[in-house]
């Protein structure tokens, strides 16, 4: 049995870019080296979250690093075939490596900052500092 991909839209992509990159990578598409995790950035009164999906990483895989501001993020998960015995038609889920990095305002607590690995979210709390808040009011004139 051959099962063989379908992608109707490969010779009309909407933008001159996508088929530039959709041209030179669609070759590298196996080669799951690097893939870009969703990210959600929220605030509230007291601090900054970031969630980033990365579903089938080991906690050990993940890095969350700070230095001078910047938030840094990377992982790797590598893909082990373990059966050798099955024959993968499709693999879908993400491979390789990552990395993010966030610009964090000066108004933070970079001591009290945690992170946390549960079912493929990671979540990073920064709370806010009340001492550096960056509020200022400016008068009209």
């Amino acid at each position: 049995m051959d099962i063989v991909r379908k992608n109707s839209d490969w010779f009309a992509p909407v933008t001159i870019d996508k088929f530039v990159d959709r041209f030179f990578n669609n070759h590298f598409e196996n080669d799951n080296t690097t893939f870009n995790p969703k990210v959600d950035v929220a605030e509230n009164d007291k601090a900054f979250e970031i969630q980033l999906a990365v579903p089938g990483f080991k906690k050990k895989d993940i890095n969350v690093g700070l230095k001078d501001g910047l938030l840094s993020i990377s992982g790797e998960r590598k893909f082990e075939k373990k059966d050798k015995e099955k024959n993968f038609y499709a693999v879908q889920t993400q491979y390789g490596t990552f990395k993010k990095s966030f610009q964090l305002p000066d108004s933070i607590e970079e001591g009290k900052i945690e992170a946390s690995y549960e079912n493929g979210i990671l979540n990073v709390i920064i709370p806010k500092d009340e001492n550096k808040r960056l509020v200022s009011k400016i008068t009209v004139k």
